[in-house]
């Protein structure tokens, strides 16, 4: 008898049927969404569509009115904390912090979930976020302080930092928020590498569109929390549809080297 190619394993993470509110303000009423394991995946629409709410519901940050999030097969709320962080890391869009700590002790905090009783890190927690700082190439700026360090260096920490918690799946929220063109494509490049060659599932949101079609190979677009498209860059990349969307007239060229489509102002 000849072995099926499908995989029985389940999605990285799913979203069945969430409904979501702030207040008398529905944001999501019955979205689903899988993401299977090994993809690298870009939520994008205008403001106000519901991106970085759904992140937030994925990483479990804020709890649905009804519906579910299961990672890897497992309801959310089902796995302790300690059981998640292994599973899950998140880079939230404000990743200020309280305290100037230095490189090494940020990605250290990384190790959380696997400290024991006392909460001192071993050699074994030293490795993880060594081998993390190498990874993001911030080892050679480790005992700097995040102050000194330019915003593009920040943010390389501290998904440096969410990378020491050996994770399967990576959430990010506007990871490049506010960052120059070239830290951009640094650190867009750093988590295309992370999925092509470590085989991580990333799901990211983004306002820079033509960038997150560059980089990921699957597209969801949303608009006021419903999913108007979805599919690979080349699928959902039309004027039409974008042109809705955003609320403005746009046009879609391709990329003379690459054939990745982008949007442009028509």
């Amino acid at each position: 008898m000849k072995a099926s190619n499908v995989s029985s394993a389940p999605p990285a993470i799913e979203a069945r049927g969430l409904r979501f509110s702030y207040r008398e303000t529905p944001v999501f009423d019955g979205l689903d969404l899988q993401v299977a394991a090994g993809q690298m995946l870009a939520l994008i629409g205008p403001n106000g569509s519901g991106k970085t709410t759904l992140l937030k519901l994925l990483g479990g940050a804020l709890r649905p009115v009804s519906g579910e999030v299961l990672i890897e097969g497992h309801a959310l709320p089902s796995l302790a904390p300690r059981e998640r962080a292994r599973r899950v890391a998140v880079v939230p869009q404000d990743t200020a912090m309280t305290f100037d700590f230095s490189v090494l002790e940020t990605v250290l905090m990384g190790r959380t979930a696997y400290l024991g009783l006392f909460g001192i890190e071993g050699a074994e927690d030293l490795a993880a976020a060594r081998q993390a700082m190498r990874r993001t190439g911030t080892e050679g700026f480790s005992t700097r302080l995040l102050s000194h360090l330019s915003g593009g260096e920040r943010q390389l920490v501290v998904i440096a930092r969410a990378l020491a918690q050996q994770p399967r799946l990576l959430l990010l929220d506007e990871p490049t928020a506010f960052l120059d063109i070239r830290h951009r494509l640094e650190i867009y490049g750093l988590l295309s590498r992370l999925n092509v060659e470590e085989g991580l599932t990333i799901v990211i949101t983004s306002h820079d569109i033509n960038l997150a079609a560059r980089f990921c190979r699957r597209i969801v677009l949303i608009k006021a929390g419903r999913v108007r498209a979805d599919g690979a860059p080349a699928e959902v990349f039309r004027a039409g549809i974008l042109s809705d969307v955003y609320e403005t007239p746009l046009q879609i060229l391709a990329d003379a080297s690459t054939g990745t489509p982008f949007a442009v102002p028509a």
